[in-house]
């Protein structure tokens, strides 16, 4: 499995929200994960400071809404008390403002909580790497905003044939005619599909072509 991180080190996680039930599903899906390990975890705001500044991890997945101190509070302490460790939002919320004021504080990305597992681990290998990664309804909700460096497409671990088939749907495409423009079969460009879903958490074909838009394909 490739390396989240250029120097072979796996990356120190901390998790921090209010549902244990949240925290768990996470631990769930990076337990196969050899790039990560799960160093802590905490349930609201105050821990998460206290978390980042005992363990130093190299990134906390950080819950928005919480007790005693909300996820933006904690966000805040966080990068002036060790801005080396990096953010990651996760939200049951992508409206504009939460996802401005979390790039605002210097948040490195914001994904909402039921994404995919695929896009859970392509965020957290693209924020650890420098880039900031927004998940593709919180991309849409900053529609014109052109000056963070969002993570480009084949950080979403696309494949050159999925990028095409991606663009061709964008274009309004139907199935077989992405078949007959690429030469491969009707199935073959389902297959890619629903891969493409998987790793970047969108839906239908409207879902779809406004992330392509978003990657610039």
């Amino acid at each position: 499995m490739q390396s989240a991180r250029t120097d072979g080190k796996r990356i120190r996680l901390v998790i921090v929200d209010d549902h244990d039930l949240l925290r768990e599903g996470i631990r769930s899906r990076l337990a196969d994960e050899d790039f990560v390990d799960i160093v802590g975890e905490g349930s609201n705001g105050h821990q998460a400071v206290e978390l980042c500044q005992t363990l130093k991890p190299d990134l906390v997945l950080l819950d928005i809404s919480m007790p005693e101190m909300n996820g933006l509070e904690a966000a805040q302490e966080i990068k002036r008390t060790r801005p080396e460790t990096k953010i990651l939002f996760l939200s049951i919320y992508d409206n504009e403002e939460y996802v401005q004021e979390a790039l605002r504080i210097g948040a490195n990305g914001f994904v909402l909580k039921d994404v995919s597992k695929a896009e859970m681990i392509n965020a957290i290998r693209a924020v650890s790497q420098g880039a900031t990664y927004l998940g593709p309804q919180a991309a849409a909700s900053l529609a014109g905003r052109s000056s963070e460096r969002l993570v480009p497409a084949n950080d979403f671990g696309l494949t050159d044939r999925e990028k095409q088939v991606l663009s061709a749907v964008s274009k309004g495409l139907t199935n077989r005619q992405i078949a007959e423009q690429l030469h491969i079969s009707v199935r073959t460009v389902e297959s890619h599909r629903l891969s493409i879903r998987e790793k970047t958490g969108g839906g239908n074909a409207v879902a779809l072509s406004k992330i392509a838009n978003k990657l610039g394909l």
